[in-house]
């Protein structure tokens, strides 16, 4: 079955023919860093990097690029009402950043481009714009024209009045049509600016994703993604500014929005003031749970969070944990070893139909119910390396199993593994001496602190926290 993805320029689900297929080259609109990211900014992180983990498997090369926006009004007022550093701010919530979406399990991209790195490409661009009669100067500003690009409005599917009425955008003199937007504006003494051919300032928002893109992918490139809230005007403005300037038909040929995140049913937005930082969110639960929590529904749907979804979801992962932790039965004397598991084809194919995270998690759900319900030694231990192999493409269940049952959660049991260690110690002690009252009191009082214990046929007691 081939990769098919739902094309927002189309508004269609496509089967993926990739420019060339011995590299791929895919493209996500990354944080503009002034400060940490909520769980919304996160979606897409955890969305595309499943996307980023298939497209590895199914071809030989795959570039991908995250940019980081790290100049913008909204780190200028961060700044001014702050009295940090704007390359303080920067640089600490781009750590951050970068914390937080490792702690989710995202895999890093191959590059991750800064904004004031590229303003060269972007200045560039610009002039290639104003040469072919796209953009205008006008009073220390750059302005692209809408009206030169027929097809402008393509992705968004806006008519003119939407664009005017949506484009965000200051009604000022200099421009020529009111739906043209700034590339480059002029900046103060005390802000963040660089000499250019109409004076010094700063680049708008849209041009900056434009000039990185071209910079690391080309003129054209295969996919596109990020949020739903950037079709418009930030996406059609990309489109825009990429296609005038290079005389291509297409920027990306497939372009890939995820759906809101809501907190109990209401939009997340730091303007309402009803988000949570991912960072916050870390300290009640694992990342690998909120990972699952945003794989739960597929990523074009609304996904509604409420700490009792997290807590379904980190539940959920115990259920998947569970047959990895428990012991491999014994191989028969003189059995051969089982061969090295596959990911499942059922999990694959379940991605490969515009990224169903829902159906994958289903089907690992149903090979976890095969292990557990396995009696023969060689294929138990089999499904165990199918089952972790399939996680794997989902960015799921590389842990140690131990691991995962053993991490202290937020409000739980204050013992340590040492004080644990002991008392199980004990217990086994206690066993020995035939006391097997003491022996039931220490797994009671253990387990009254939310620890259960499971003996082994080893003869091990191992233990793990509800």
């Amino acid at each position: 079955m081939p990769l098919q993805v739902y094309n927002t320029l189309t508004r269609r689900k496509e089967t993926f023919e990739p420019i060339d297929p011995g590299h791929v080259r895919l493209y996500v609109c990354g944080p503009t860093v002034y400060d940490f990211a909520h769980l919304g900014n996160a979606r897409p992180v955890v969305a595309f990097d499943v996307l980023y983990r298939l497209l590895k498997r199914l071809y030989p090369r795959v570039t991908y690029v995250r940019n980081i926006t790290d100049v913008d009004d909204k780190i200028i007022d961060a700044s001014k009402a702050s009295g940090e550093p704007i390359d303080s701010i920067t640089s600490r919530t781009t750590r951050a950043y970068q914390q937080d979406m490792a702690a989710l399990g995202a895999l890093p991209p191959d590059v991750e481009p800064r904004a004031t790195e590229h303003i060269a490409e972007m200045i560039r661009l610009i002039e290639m714009l104003i040469q072919r009669g796209h953009a205008y100067a006008a009073e220390g500003h750059v302005l692209f024209s809408v009206p030169s690009m027929a097809e402008y409005g393509r992705l968004s599917r806006h008519n003119r009045e939407e664009l005017i009425a949506g484009a965000r955008i200051d009604v000022a003199p200099y421009k020529k049509d009111p739906a043209d937007f700034v590339l480059w504006k002029p900046s103060t003494p005390d802000i963040p600016g660089w000499p250019s051919p109409w004076g010094r300032g700063r680049p708008g928002w849209h041009i900056e994703c434009s000039a990185m893109s071209w910079k690391h992918l080309g003129e054209t490139f295969d996919l596109h993604g990020g949020g739903l809230d950037l079709i418009f005007p930030h996406h059609e403005n990309e489109i825009a500014q990429s296609r005038s300037a290079h005389g291509t038909p297409v920027m990306a040929r497939y372009w890939m929005h995820n759906g809101f995140l809501s907190v109990n049913s209401d939009k997340m937005s730091k303007s309402l003031g009803n988000f949570f930082t991912v960072r916050e969110l870390l300290a009640e639960a694992p990342g690998e749970a909120l990972r699952y929590f945003l794989l739960s529904g597929h990523y074009r749907a609304p996904l509604d969070f409420t700490r009792q979804g997290l807590a379904e979801a980190k539940a959920a992962l115990d259920r998947l944990y569970t047959p990895l932790w428990t012991p491999d039965p014994f191989l028969p004397a003189g059995a051969a070893p089982p061969a090295e598991a596959d990911i499942p084809a059922d999990v694959v194919d379940a991605l490969l139909d515009d990224l169903n995270t829902p159906l994958a998690l289903s089907r690992l759900h149903a090979l976890a119910s095969d292990i557990n319900r396995s009696r023969d030694p060689v294929e138990h231990v089999r499904l165990k390396g199918r089952l972790r192999k399939g996680g794997g493409l989902l960015g799921l269940l590389q842990q140690n199993a131990d691991a995962w049952f053993r991490a202290p959660s937020p409000g739980g049991t204050k013992l340590g593994e040492a004080e644990i260690e002991q008392k199980i110690a004990a217990r086994n002690a206690a066993r020995k001496a035939r006391n097997f009252a003491e022996a039931d009191r220490i797994r009671q009082e253990l387990f009254q602190e939310g620890i259960v214990l499971e003996d082994r046929p080893s003869g091990n007691t191992e233990w793990r926290r509800a």
